[in-house]
């Protein structure tokens, strides 16, 4: 049997010599390590098509340096070689590259008061660019909270005093009655509405910053907030929950604001964009408010 070559049909010339900003892969599924941890991901790599006379690019190539994730932790360091290697397959052909990671950051929660955790997924993105020997990463997060309208708190507020002045005008005022009435729906005839919010993160890295700070600021975020989501609760639990909220009454502006403050005080970022959706349980529509920072760049919140 005779060994024939196989046809190189991507480094054939084009029929329309023209650049691409961007051509690769998307959706590739494969494990990476954080933390110490393996984890589930997809990635989409590429890189640019900068010799518009050839026809494609060699997309093979950027699979395989993939490999190195798994190899180690995932770290500024880590992803540069990467996309070194990606450039370096690509010699005379692209200029920049480009990784985007996918994934879900499994993270244990304790309980408010009680002995209990439960674990919670947070949706997690890092991606980075090469170019012209500049490197870029960011980190993309979501973090989901619960918010209770002012406003409602205000209106709930208010009809409970017009209760109490209509089971108590004209008669004299006895401790245990008023305690027994502070506890019955007769009393309290009104509650705040409530509803579960998030929060979207696009932060932009500091190019001297080696790890990847993903829980550190995922806590930063879940305590500028004051009330994440929880898993395992018992009453205890649920209990300190409720006062946290009536405690941390917010609008959106009022998180955007939290978020904006807290996040232009970490060292290690040098913007961000952020997003936050309160899921209306009054309306069927959602309050949404953004904000974005650049480290040197005065901006309105």
């Amino acid at each position: 049997m005779n060994a024939l070559t196989l046809p190189d049909i991507a480094s054939q010339a084009s029929r329309q010599a023209l650049p691409l900003d961007w051509v690769g892969m998307c959706g590739i599924a494969l494990p990476i390590v954080f933390n110490g941890q393996r984890v589930n991901a997809t990635a989409d790599a590429g890189v640019s098509l900068d010799d518009g006379e050839v026809r494609g690019i060699h997309m093979s190539r950027l699979y395989l340096a993939l490999e190195m994730l798994d190899e180690e932790d995932l770290t500024p360091a880590l992803l540069h070689r990467v996309l070194q290697q990606f450039l370096d397959s690509h010699h005379g052909l692209s200029a920049s590259a480009s990784v985007r990671i996918h994934s879900h950051l499994l993270l244990k929660r304790p309980a408010l008061i009680s002995p209990l955790a439960g674990w919670k997924s947070y949706p997690v993105g890092i991606f980075a660019r090469l170019e012209h020997g500049v490197f870029h990463v960011e980190l993309t997060f979501d973090v989901s909270y619960s918010s209770t309208c002012p406003c409602s708190a205000a209106l709930a507020r208010q009809l409970i005093q017009a209760q109490f002045i209509s089971d108590f005008a004209n008669r004299p005022l006895e401790h245990a009655d008023v305690l027994t009435w502070l506890g019955t729906s007769q009393g309290i005839v009104a509650t705040p509405h409530s509803q579960r919010s998030s929060a979207q993160l696009d932060v932009q890295l500091d190019v001297h910053v080696n790890e990847l700070p993903l829980i550190q600021l995922i806590d930063h975020v879940e305590t500028a907030l004051g009330t994440a989501v929880q898993t395992a609760v018992k009453r205890a639990d649920e209990q300190a929950f409720a006062l946290a909220n009536g405690q941390n009454l917010m609008f959106c502006e009022d998180a955007a604001r939290r978020l904006h403050l807290a996040l232009s005080q970490v060292p290690d970022i040098k913007g961000f964009n952020l997003k936050v959706i309160h899921a209306e349980s009054l309306h069927a529509h959602d309050a949404v408010a953004r904000s974005r920072w650049q480290r040197g760049i005065k901006s309105a919140v």
